[in-house]
């Protein structure tokens, strides 16, 4: 089974006349050639803030693999590029100077720009690639065949939660749900979907594995369904951008149920030793440009916008109103926040642990394997962040 991908399509080709139909403007064909194009109000004087020397210890270019399209959620990463990165239309990748240490950043575009293949998969593949973007519960599966290291949880909480329309639903827990025997719609190969149905929390029977990203169904019951979103994504979209719903939307986070580090940064774990000192540099300037980005998202946001506009995404679209408002709630909901021990970044062992025991059980009825005796430390590791890097 495929790896449960938070980011599948939103905004996708195939529904983009549904889209349309409905009223989201936003979906459109980027447009764009083959060629390459430097984006305007790329984020200024990052030269002088990471100044940290990388050449000769991490590759001449570090190339990060996303899990999807340019996004809130990676601000970190954009944060990081120098002024007018080349954005390259034909491979979908950006490049630019990483800061002032002396080598390139290439963050290359996931998703439905590599035709949904797992981003574990692509970095089995390709040794070119020294990071990639994924969520905890995909390395858990992979664990087995194509295991990853993360170095850095770019979020402290899961922006993944359940959205509804009907103010009259107070739900505060997935419980709550699973007694209103309420349709949940999610995606194929969700598997904190297969948590809840061995908790006993939701049903099977009133679970429906067909979302891919459109609103139609939503707006179609009128909000009487329960909906897997993105915090940063989907509820902005139905209150702004589907004229055929067009007010806001009741939600519930779910890292307090399913505690999932979602995404984190990850390397390949038999690449972990050889890349050890280019780590021990370059993770400090990941939680460097995190707090950076959280603080003053404006100009990275700009990158962002542009990147998007720029690339072939085929419907796929950012605005400067779902950005503001997905770097809102990286503050107000704590989802960029400092770990248990204070450090922007860190991972708590004892959490990894409990999503462990969720998610064996689960994968191992599907016929995957994960690791035996798969621990946390196999999954994650603090020892390459800067432990007086934090959030005030």
């Amino acid at each position: 089974m495929q790896p449960f991908h938070p980011r599948r399509p939103r905004l996708v080709a195939g529904a983009c006349a549904v889209v349309l139909a409905l009223g989201l403007g936003a979906c459109s064909d980027s447009g764009g050639g083959s060629g390459d194009a430097p984006p305007t109000g790329a984020a200024g004087g990052v030269a002088s803030r990471y100044t940290t020397p990388l050449k000769g210890v991490c590759p001449d270019r570090v190339v990060v693999q996303a899990g999807w399209w340019p996004e809130v959620d990676d601000g970190y990463l954009y944060q990081l590029l120098g002024a007018d990165p080349t954005i390259d239309t034909g491979r979908n990748r950006v490049v630019g100077q990483l800061g002032g240490t002396g080598v390139e950043l290439e963050i290359r575009a996931g998703g439905p720009a590599v035709g949904f293949q797992p981003v574990s998969s692509q970095m089995a593949q390709d040794d070119d690639i020294l990071a990639g973007v994924l969520g905890l519960d995909e390395a858990v599966q992979q664990s087995g065949n194509q295991p990853t290291v993360a170095v850095f949880a770019s979020y402290e909480k899961s922006p993944l939660a359940f959205i509804w329309g009907d103010p009259a639903w107070k739900f505060t827990s997935v419980a709550d749900i699973g007694r209103a025997d309420v349709t949940v719609l999610g995606s194929a190969g969700a598997a904190y979907l297969d948590v809840f149905k061995r908790q006993g929390q939701l049903s099977s029977s009133r679970i429906d594995t067909s979302y891919q990203g459109d609103p139609a169904r939503f707006v179609a019951a009128d909000g009487k369904i329960v909906q897997q979103a993105f915090i940063t994504n989907e509820p902005y979209r139905l209150e702004h951008d589907v004229k055929a719903w067009g007010k806001p939307v009741e939600y519930l986070l779910l890292g307090d149920e399913y505690p999932v580090y979602l995404p984190m940064l990850t390397v390949r774990a038999d690449k972990l030793a050889a890349n050890r000192d280019c780590l021990g540099k370059l993770v400090p300037l990941f939680q460097q440009a995190q707090r950076d980005y959280v603080t003053d998202p404006g100009p990275t946001n700009q990158v962002l916008l542009r990147t998007v506009e720029t690339l072939n995404t085929s419907g796929f679209a950012l605005s400067e109103g779902l950005l503001a408002d997905g770097s809102a709630k990286q503050k107000s909901l704590g989802l960029i926040a400092n770990g248990t021990d204070g450090v922007l970044g860190s991972f708590d062992t004892a959490r990894v642990q409990k999503l462990i025991g969720q998610l064996v059980p689960v994968f191992e009825a599907q016929g995957t394997k994960p690791k035996p005796g798969l621990a946390p430390s196999d999954l994650m590791t603090n020892e390459f962040l800067d432990t007086s890097v934090s959030l005030s």
